[in-house]
């Protein structure tokens, strides 16, 4: 819902705002990037400019609703308003506010809320007395349209609301929210182990929406896994790159079956906990070789046996880098849902881990000592050789 006429997307940020001078600057400057690199990707029309802790994404009226809801997807936006732009004059600003209420209103309660910025002195007019003037506009285009229209300042049904600068107002009738969080490419990057179930892509999406590029990487199980699974990986991380395409989010593919094979032959009880350890020293690997800083996974306390508060001290000793685990204390029905709003459940509809690996009476507390024993000699020879031979998946399942 907009003016007609809107021709610009008014973006808002969060956490970005608060920073110290040079740095609120340079992660604007990314945040600019990052819209840009996403309406490319789309191929939707429009200029972004940043100025006055805002946004503004110029394009054509007939894409307006398409643009907001591209640069809504970009981390760091807080919300986005398709507007229209007009003068910072209580002439232009109602004869705006009345087109809009021709247009748009139908019934509800409304409330006219404005804001201003810059010096005092640029304009001669309050908040407050735009406001009114403003409510009286709505209410009169409303009454010529046949409505009896009736003002609701505390809760209304529909706001009609201006932003008022030095140079130009905005009008616009909706935020659309975004993920908030900080612009990617502000952190240094991390690799995201992820398979084709719901978890992973989850935790991949956190990891990014605080600014982190996350290199993707699926350790392939030889006969353990299957080409659905991968699929489904190249599916999910498919998804997520579009949150962020000017960021190199292929999928990293790592040949772990030969690894795998061995540590079917582990003590069942001590298979899955091993194999965790396997993949997180893969994981490792591959973050020495490109530059990232620690590793991100989709565990949760206790949702799997591997993921009780002592296997993960366990599975953690396998490696010197910091695991991150954003979704350490969600829980399941959460995590489905945050799949669902970035659109990888659907993607996600089976879990890929290591079913055929996966014991009948799994180890909860064992000693650490006690895995390490039971690893197999040259699993960590294993494990350097998978990451050295990591393809880049594009969507081929013999990739």
């Amino acid at each position: 819902m907009h003016p007609p006429g809107a021709g610009t997307v008014l973006v808002r940020y969060g956490e970005v705002g608060i920073k110290s001078d040079q740095l609120r600057t340079r992660m604007e400057k990314q945040l600019q990037a990052n819209s840009r690199a996403i309406l490319d990707d789309r191929d939707l029309p429009g200029s972004v400019e940043q100025a006055y802790t805002r946004l503004y994404v110029h394009t054509t009226p007939a894409r307006i609703d398409e643009v907001t809801d591209a640069v809504t997807d970009a981390f760091g936006v807080v919300s986005a308003s398709p507007a229209l732009r007009v003068d910072p004059t209580m002439a232009a600003i109602c004869d705006a506010l009345a087109d809009a209420a021709r247009d748009q209103y139908d019934g509800q309660t409304f409330a006219v809320r404005a804001q201003r910025a810059g010096p005092q002195s640029a304009h001669p007019f309050s908040s407050p007395e735009l406001e009114r003037e403003g409510g009286s506009v709505v209410h009169t285009a409303a009454q010529e349209e046949g409505y009896e229209p009736t003002v609701d300042l505390d809760d209304p049904e529909m706001t009609f609301s201006v932003e008022c600068r030095q140079d130009d107002a905005y009008v616009f009738l909706e935020r659309r929210d975004g993920p908030g969080g900080l612009p990617v490419g502000t952190q240094k990057p991390l690799v995201a182990l992820v398979s084709g179930g719901i978890d992973s892509p989850v935790a991949a999406w956190l990891t990014m929406k605080r600014g982190a590029p996350v290199i993707p990487l699926y350790v392939d199980l030889g006969e353990y896994g299957g080409v659905d699974h991968r699929m489904r990986a190249i599916d999910t991380v498919e998804r997520l790159r579009r949150f962020a395409p000017n960021v190199d989010c292929r999928l990293r593919v790592a040949p772990g079956g030969e690894g795998i094979e061995q540590i079917a032959g582990v003590t069942e009880m001590y298979r899955m906990l091993v194999a965790r350890r396997f993949m997180f020293r893969i994981a490792a690997a591959v973050a020495e070789d490109v530059g990232a800083v620690g590793v991100v996974t989709g565990e949760s306390i206790g949702q799997k046996s591997s993921q009780t508060t002592a296997n993960l001290r366990v599975t953690s000793a396998a490696i010197d880098l910091p695991i991150h685990r954003p979704l350490l204390s969600m829980d399941k029905p959460e995590i489905t849902e945050r799949a669902k709003k970035i659109g990888s459940y659907d993607d996600s509809t089976i879990d890929a881990g290591c079913q055929q690996l996966a014991p009948e009476a799994p180890a909860t507390q064992p000693p650490l000592e006690r895995i390490g024993a039971a690893e197999p000699d040259d699993l960590a020879r294993l494990a350097a050789e998978a990451a050295a031979a990591i393809t880049v998946a594009d969507g081929d399942p013999s990739a």
